[in-house]
């Protein structure tokens, strides 16, 4: 600390010893022209006073002249105007003492003055009136001629006044330039020296800064002639030499850590592809390894280009924005030594804390087997569906026909069994419908008839089918549209079809006097259609499974629990989506979000 202070206390000294010249070179100039401007406006100011007092004894002289020249010379006026004469004269005079001034103007003009008076008397009194006349003339022009002279002389003071102020104004503004010109110099050797001192060491600390900040631990400050930069720059050299002994430190425990990362994902059971920034591969596991068929040199290339599926390129793109895919995405098929796999994938980003994304993520699952026993399934279910269809449409005929024939008392317990059978076999007819329809959406047997549809007019064909089913039970069916929508480029029919699922499911579980919604908005490039009840609503942890085939939860029983799944087949084959948002106890919205 003593050290720093030294070197402030040079600093402080050499700006000090700046300021305190340009401030003496600024107070001298200061105080010469405050002294000059006194000096110049005392000397204009006694001058323009002996302007005004010969101008007024010129007047004077002028009146007195005129009355003296009256053939009766007023004797009041006469004395009256030599008194205010003398009286300027002595004021005059008075001046002149004051300001020492060795002219003597007013003096001379009062002896001109005295003998313009005798003249005048001797006149007065002459018999030769032609001699009088031209000794007064003679004695006027002298006073007159000394009063002129005494203008002149005032004018000339004045004059003179300026120019010395002129010339004291170009010595002081040199004497300025003077000072500032040191000041400059001394500045300009004042910053020389501490560039020379200081600059290169702490341009050498900069430098050296800057490897750090780069990694590089290993630099090599210069010797100054400054002790306080000598000890900065031995006190950086020891924190290089502690960085570097923590990087060695360090880099041992970022090896150790790779190690057990890489131990820890190579035991994942899915594979794993990490991706960079730049979208490409820079890591898989030896699991996806085994999946892909792959080796370690397709690292570097881009995602699609390694797998062979370019659309995975704009996915990655999405994600690596920070975006999510809005659907799942489809499986892909990978040809592994002549065998076809496929596989499930999913891409997450990878983030700081700060939510700087780094790169992504790609979990593989290979659902090869899964799938072929699904497709075996739905062909197991499509076929059963079929061949239960025509028998259990027979028996439904027959038994139909057979009720015909019966005739049993309506409270009767044969009418009762005859009702129950009818039912559930209407149940069973309704459950091998569903079963036929959803297995021909997931083999892709079921064709889309797209054509514009009016959104407002679907929705209200949909509240007049299910207007008796609502009137029955007191709940209000609603229609709501937000804003006119665009025509749907659909097929009609199978959305009717995802409506009456919805609002029948709505119906089911609404209590008495509530209410049901139908509602339609623009999101953007999407139209948004939901039916809300405000019923018992669905748990949390339950609206995750609630559009899985063969899956009832929370709600009441009413189905094999093929409804949602058909509908949610139904959307996505019109390339759209379909959630749910539920809160238990107050309420459930289903909706659909389509493409326009």
């Amino acid at each position: 600390m003593k050290l720093a202070m030294k070197l402030r206390t040079r600093l402080f000294l050499s700006i000090s010893a700046l300021i305190t010249v340009a401030l003496l070179g600024l107070l001298l100039g200061l105080v010469s022209v405050m002294q000059m401007a006194n000096t110049q406006e005392q000397s204009v100011r006694d001058n323009f006073i002996l302007l005004d007092l010969g101008l007024k004894l010129r007047q004077t002289l002028g009146d007195q002249l005129i009355i003296m020249l009256d053939e009766q010379p007023d004797a009041a006026k006469l004395e009256q105007s030599k008194g205010q004469y003398l009286a300027l004269i002595e004021e005059g005079i008075a001046h002149e003492r004051e300001l020492d001034d060795a002219t003597r103007h007013f003096s001379q003009a009062k002896v001109d003055y005295m003998g313009f008076l005798e003249a005048f008397a001797a006149s007065r009194q002459s018999p030769n009136k032609l001699t009088g006349v031209q000794d007064l003339t003679d004695k006027f022009n002298a006073l007159r001629n000394g009063l002129i002279e005494g203008y002149r002389q005032a004018l000339n003071n004045i004059g003179e006044t300026q120019t010395r102020a002129r010339n004291q104004a170009l010595l002081i503004s040199g004497l300025l330039g003077l000072v500032g010109l040191a000041v400059l110099i001394i500045g300009f050797i004042t910053a020389h020296g501490i560039a020379q001192r200081f600059g290169a060491p702490i341009e050498a600390l900069a430098a050296a800064a800057d490897d750090i900040g780069q990694g590089n631990f290993e630099v090599t400050l210069p010797t100054s002639t400054s002790a306080e930069l000598n000890l900065l720059a031995r006190r950086f050299d020891a924190m290089a030499q502690a960085l570097r002994k923590h990087q060695a430190t360090n880099v041992d425990e970022l090896l150790a850590g790779q190690q057990r990362l890489q131990a820890v994902l190579d035991s994942i059971d899915d594979g794993l592809l990490i991706i960079d920034r730049q979208g490409r591969l820079e890591h898989l596991n030896p699991v996806a390894q085994r999946q892909l068929g792959w080796e370690e040199e397709r690292l570097g290339l881009g995602l699609g280009e390694a797998l062979g599926h370019p659309q995975l390129d704009e996915e990655l793109r999405l994600v690596l924005r920070g975006g999510t895919l809005e659907r799942a995405p489809q499986d892909l098929s990978i040809e592994v030594d002549g065998e076809s796999r496929l596989l499930t994938y999913s891409l997450t980003p990878m983030s700081q804390g700060q939510g700087q994304i780094l790169g992504a993520v790609m979990v593989l699952h290979d659902v090869t087997e899964q799938r072929a026993f699904e497709r075996v399934r739905s062909e197991f279910v499509l076929r059963a569906s079929h061949e239960l269809r025509t028998p259990v449409t027979g028996m439904h005929m027959a038994f139909g026909l057979l009720q015909e024939r019966l005739h049993f008392p309506p409270e009767s317990r044969e009418t009762d069994l005859l009702n129950t059978v009818t039912e559930e076999m209407q149940r069973l007819m309704q459950l091998i419908n569903d079963l036929l329809n959803f297995s021909r959406y997931q083999n892709g047997l079921q064709k889309l008839t797209l054509a514009p549809c009016s959104i407002e007019d679907m929705l209200e064909a949909a509240r007049l089918r299910f207007t008796p089913q609502a009137q029955a039970k007191g709940i209000e069916l609603l229609v709501t549209i937000q804003g006119p929508l665009p025509r749907l480029h659909a097929d009609a029919p199978q959305l009717d079809r995802v409506l009456d699922n919805l609002i029948d499911n709505a119906l089911r579980h609404t209590s008495d006097h509530g209410q049901i919604r139908l509602q339609a908005r623009r999101h953007g490039e999407r139209v948004i259609i939901s039916v809300e009840d405000n019923g018992e609503g669905i748990a949390y942890g339950q609206q995750g499974r609630i559009f899985e085939p063969f899956v009832q939860v929370g709600r009441k029983k009413g189905g094999a629990g093929l409804g949602l799944a058909l509908c949610k087949e139904i959307v996505q084959l019109h390339g759209g989506r379909m959630g749910v948002y539920s809160r238990p106890g107050q309420g459930t919205q289903f909706y659909m979000a389509l493409t326009v």
